[in-house]
């Protein structure tokens, strides 16, 4: 007998059947933080809220709070917020463009390494780590299928150019009471 360790491999199926809130990332389950502390989920909202403005004449994208991504059979993901270019039938199954992370400290390793790691490999274009603590927000853009830090943003504005239309964000908005 092996004395090698035994992973669980878990599907979309299973999760499918879990109670509470998870993410499953190539087979291995990550539970989500139960509750999402203030500063989290008021940027987001604003993100959210932001974009989906800059969304109004754009026929093809929409903005998506806290939906789950099914990148294949064992891994399904929610991002803070994302932009995809194309309407779901049921479930977004296809990469979104943008992905906005807003970083709590019980989640931060998973969003700066393993969904770095995760987005990178799936082909996201922007990535986008927001640190409400600190009012700044660290930008990589896709290039050659590896992330190239754009740069780090408090109160500049951007342009996302995706494959619909282009989306001029304004990072001081996220901080705006």
């Amino acid at each position: 007998m092996s004395n090698l360790a035994y992973i669980e491999h878990y599907t979309k199926d299973d999760y499918s059947l879990w109670e509470g809130d998870w993410e499953l990332i190539h087979g291995q389950p990550y539970a989500m933080a139960p509750l999402p502390m203030f500063n989290h989920q008021y940027s987001n909202g604003k993100i959210h809220r932001y974009i989906d403005q800059q969304l109004d004449n754009c026929k093809g994208c929409y903005t998506l709070f806290e939906t789950d991504v099914e990148f294949s059979n064992d891994t399904v993901v929610r991002p803070d917020c994302m932009v995809i270019c194309y309407e779901p039938i049921d479930r977004v199954t296809k990469t979104p463009e943008v992905v906005f992370e807003v970083i709590s400290k019980s989640t931060a390793k998973r969003d700066e390494i393993i969904k770095f790691d995760l987005y990178e490999k799936e082909g996201v274009k922007y990535y986008i780590l927001v640190y409400p603590d600190s009012k700044k927000a660290k930008l990589y853009k896709l290039k050659d299928g590896k992330y190239i830090k754009e740069g780090d943003f408090s109160d500049e504005k951007y342009t996302f150019h995706t494959t619909k239309c282009d989306i001029e964000f304004d990072f001081d908005f996220i901080w705006k009471k």
